[in-house]
């Protein structure tokens, strides 16, 4: 019998009425079997594959059957605009057969929350930060509202899963559980993920259930491609507008400098442009997304803002500048194309930085191969926990040492850290007055009040490190968007420029009372860099693929002539050292170059490692390792890269202690002020080096 038999009658004949539709895809018919049966589930489409009506068909099912008391489906998102984008097709399908969704977010009104809370709607849609304020605070009865939950679906859980934001989640799901009489049901949706088995497993977390993977069979498909090589910002900027001309596109950007810069050049080029990230208010990006689904003349110039499944309408055309950092974003960015009968799924990349090219190639034929990312697993989550702490005192008014940790414990984020280790963490908090304690209850100290209760908690819901931003208005009032307090330090009154909104604005005044930097239009603008130090790092199996590219004689008939001619040269310049055996290693004089093409994490690991262990000055990036100081020479250099093959080198107490010593004083969240400092260094640690994956490589 098929899943859609198997369907109550009123969903089958809303289906067919409705929709139109006679037949479900292959992966709406496995998902629904897996779930009809019970079972917990990641299901894997791509997008606009049918992955959300293959989640929500069976919930509809089991709640046509027995209607819940109160919330019987949860549909969460890992960002509001998703959330907004998918609030019209959920309730219309919720409609169709007589039920209701409400969607719970930051922007709702208290009138419409208070009704819901009067009257609950059987699906509700909301985001993590959203469920964790809703669970935290008195006002709303969650034991009443989700006494007869069932069902959890998690949206783009790739962008979840291994993040803090995913442990996040999944601490607060599993805080939630225990308010419902079912073991919740646990569903993520997901267009490319490498190892979604260890997703199922991470979803699962303390429920029951059986679960199960649905990746139906692929079908081959189409793909245009193409990559040039240009000189200027200015000169891919001109070419892209031509392109684009006639038709809709999205172009991405990997800085929201270089989103503004492109948008200032593609504009008066016979296209409408509008500018869409993450700096840009809330206003302009809503008419932004308004206009574009209504036009075709137009293109967005974007950050990943709109890589996730926010539907933007029908696009003929996705392009990118430089490239993505990941498979798995070129394969999301791509996807948004190619969806009418027809078309061609298409990117074309605008790379000009030569060295993108090289990447771009990596990435083409790694997804040509079959290959994207794995989700990186984590069991010692510390700032979550952190918050989690924090959170609970809140949630609680009180709560002991005790049943914190047993509620904590479930998550898997957390399944590593042992209990002696969440005692330290819990009497360094009560030390520094993050909490304080008193007959035996655990509440929250001065200290967290002062760092996180402004404006009714909101620093503590926003889990992630949100910087101090200053609103950008114009001497009439006008709203513009946002800056960062780091980039706003830097502006001069009367003297600095910069881009918003793909227009150059001039400083007026800065007023740090008000966080506002008054701005007036400027002919043309002196583009400051926005953003932090923090590198990025590239994966290893990336950065391996671009070695691949140098060591063959592959031409790529999707690169045009001055790109192929940059690989060409790189090749002749790399090349011979790159296909000997052993390891790439040049050596002039007290310096030595030595080409890894290992990845950031490993190649930072490497650069400690000489560091502590000969005292050499090393620079490292995705690619290579620069080395000098004293007694350099290549028996030196690869004396001491046995050495580190070794995990012996690694473990050494006094080794990893000189590593730490050295690492930068990166903040990567907010909550790092919270914990004592082994914890805080193993936090950099974790996001920097990869101890591991480097003795695995050097002793492949």
């Amino acid at each position: 019998m098929t899943a859609f038999a198997r369907f109550p009658a009123r969903l089958q004949q809303a289906i067919v009425s409705s929709l139109g539709w006679t037949s479900l895809r292959p992966v709406q018919e496995m998902a629904g079997e897996a779930l009809l049966d019970g079972k917990n589930a990641v299901v894997l489409a791509p997008t606009a594959g049918g992955k959300t009506e293959a989640a929500m068909f069976p919930a509809l099912a089991n709640l046509v059957e027995r209607e819940p008391e109160g919330v019987g489906v949860l549909y969460i998102a890992p960002i509001k605009a998703l959330l907004n984008n998918q609030e019209g097709r959920l309730g219309s399908y919720a409609e169709m057969v007589g039920l209701r969704r409400f969607v719970w977010h930051g922007d709702v009104t208290d009138q419409a929350k208070r009704k819901f809370v009067r009257e609950p709607a059987e699906i509700l849609m909301t985001t993590p930060e959203s469920l964790e304020v809703m669970i935290v605070s008195p006002k709303y009865p969650v034991q009443r509202l989700f006494n007869d939950l069932r069902l959890v679906i998690i949206d783009e859980v790739h962008a979840l899963a291994g993040t803090d934001r995913g442990a996040h989640l999944m601490s607060v799901v599993e805080r939630l559980a225990p308010s419902s009489q079912n073991d919740i049901q646990r569903v993520g949706l997901s267009a490319t993920v490498g190892n979604p088995g260890q997703i199922l497993a991470w979803l699962a977390g303390s429920s029951r259930r059986e679960g199960v993977v649905v990746d139906p069979p692929k079908i081959p498909a189409k793909r245009d491609l193409f990559v040039g090589l240009h000189d200027s910002v200015a000169g891919l900027a001109v070419e892209a507008a031509g392109r684009a001309s006639g038709k809709k596109s999205l172009f991405f950007c990997q800085s929201r400098s270089l989103t503004e810069s492109v948008a200032e050049r593609m504009r008066g080029r016979s296209i409408d442009v509008f500018v869409h990230h993450s700096s840009v208010s809330l206003e302009e990006r809503r008419a932004a997304e308004e206009r574009f689904a209504h036009g075709t003349n137009a293109c967005i110039v974007c950050t990943s803002t709109l890589e996730l499944g926010i539907d933007v309408g029908d696009l003929d055309l996705v392009f990118q500048a430089n490239a993505p950092s990941s498979v798995s974003s070129f394969m999301q960015r791509m996807g948004r194309t190619g969806r009418r009968a027809g078309t061609v799924a298409n990117t074309t990349f605008f790379c000009e930085d030569p060295e993108a090219v090289l990447q771009v190639v990596a990435l083409i034929e790694l997804a040509r191969e079959g290959w994207v990312e794995r989700v990186a697993q984590q069991g010692r989550c510390w700032p979550v926990l952190v918050h989690q702490i924090l959170a609970m005192t809140l949630q609680y008014g009180a709560i002991s040492a005790e049943r914190c940790w047993e509620q904590l414990a479930k998550t898997p984020d957390f399944g590593s850290i042992t209990r002696t280790e969440f005692d330290e963490i819990v009497e360094h908090m009560k030390e520094q007055d993050f909490l304080f304690e008193a007959g035996g209850l655990l509440s929250m100290g001065q200290k967290a009040e002062r760092a996180y209760g402004k404006k009714n908690f909101m620093e503590l819901y926003a889990v992630f490190s949100s910087p101090v931003l200053y609103r950008v208005v114009t001497g009439a009032g006008r709203d513009l968007g946002s800056l960062e307090q780091d980039f706003v330090d830097r502006l001069v009154e009367q003297m600095s420029s910069f881009l918003l909104g793909g227009r150059a604005w001039t400083v007026e005044r800065v007023s740090h009372g008000d966080r506002a930097v008054v701005v007036r239009e400027a002919p043309a603008g002196v583009k400051p860099s926005w953003g932090g130090f923090i590198p990025q790092l590239l994966g290893f199996e990336l950065c391996q693929r671009m070695k691949r590219v140098l060591t063959e004689s592959v031409r790529y008939p999707y690169v045009d002539a001055r790109g192929m001619q940059h690989i060409e040269e790189k090749r002749e310049d790399l090349g011979d050292l790159l296909r000997r055996p052993g390891h790439a290693v040049q050596v002039d004089g007290s310096v030595a170059r030595w080409w890894t093409f290992a990845g950031g994490r490993v190649n930072h690991t490497l650069k400690y490692g000489f560091e502590v262990a000969e005292g050499w000055k090393v620079v490292a990036d995705n690619f290579q390792l620069r080395i000098e100081g004293d007694g350099i020479g290549h028996e030196s250099v690869r004396g001491t890269i046995a050495r580190m093959s070794s995990p012996a080198f690694w473990d050494a107490p006094d080794m990893r202690q000189a590593v730490l010593a050295r690492l930068p004083g990166y903040r990567l969240s907010k909550f790092q002020d919270c914990l004592p400092e082994r914890f805080a260094l193993e936090v950099i640690e974790n996001f920097l080096l990869d101890v591991a994956g480097t003795v695995r490589w050097l002793a492949a």
